[in-house]
């Protein structure tokens, strides 16, 4: 698809996730040659496309550390090869050191695989609802970053950490990136909120760093506002806001 000069400045979403085919891609780094807008613009979506990535990870679930190390005591190592009598004994002292490592090595690999295909057998259900889970997440975020009316505005939090917020008029949404959130603390919860006018309507929760897409609709809000609140959420801020900005036109 051929874009004209004056959509260039459209593309900085699409560049960033690798969304251009190569005529467009050669095109638009040309024209951030000249253009530094567009350049730091570009910069700033790679970096959430970061983020992103990391917020869509799923962790490995806590059993499957002992479930692993259990079966590693349980499997059997296999002897270290033993060359024929002939052979040099410098020769014999380098493979029995390389034997024993390596059987060690393919034990516990066979005691890994054994506990993953244990563990995903017993949890199989579960693994595959996170990972459509994950996915729709991660649809939801790239549908809103690669938008031709994608606009970015950024600020930073009275903790310190760095927020950005991703708004697209013509999808209705908007997505929520922090870095550098510390850990909210026991019993509590970091919160987002939309700004209409004097009221503030819950818009989602963010657990430390990561990327989520703001519930609401924003086309008739004016901030988004992060509040650290008790676990669970609050119908309305009970703290002074940590974070509140405009979002971008």
């Amino acid at each position: 698809m051929n874009h004209h000069t004056s959509d260039a400045h459209t593309l900085a979403a699409p560049y960033a996730l690798g969304a251009l085919n190569p005529g467009e891609r050669a095109d638009f780094e040309a024209h951030m040659e000249a253009c530094e807008a567009c350049r730091q613009e570009a910069a700033e979506f790679g970096a959430t496309a970061a983020r992103l990535a990391a917020a869509a990870a799923l962790p490995p679930p806590a059993a499957l550390k002992p479930q692993v190390m259990a079966a590693v005591d349980g499997v059997r190592q296999l002897p270290p090869h033993v060359p024929s009598a002939a052979s040099a004994p410098a020769v014999t002292a380098v493979l029995r050191r390389r034997a024993l490592p390596l059987a060690l090595a393919a034990s516990v690999a066979a005691a890994v695989l054994g506990g993953v295909a244990l563990w995903q057998a017993q949890n199989g259900a579960e693994l595959r609802q996170q990972a459509r889970q994950a996915q729709q997440q991660l649809d939801e975020v790239s549908g809103v970053l690669a938008a031709p009316d994608a606009r970015t505005v950024h600020g930073r939090a009275a903790n310190g950490a760095l927020a950005t917020v991703v708004a697209s008029e013509r999808q209705n949404r908007a997505v929520f990136t922090a870095a550098g959130l510390p850990a909210p603390g026991a019993g509590r919860t970091y919160q987002l909120w939309l700004g209409h006018g004097s009221t503030m309507r819950p818009a989602g929760f963010i657990d430390r760093d990561g990327t989520v897409v703001l519930s609401g609709s924003p086309a008739d809000a004016g901030a988004v506002g992060l509040t650290l609140e008790p676990a669970g959420g609050s119908p309305r801020p009970t703290t002074a806001p940590l974070l509140l900005m405009a979002l971008p036109a």
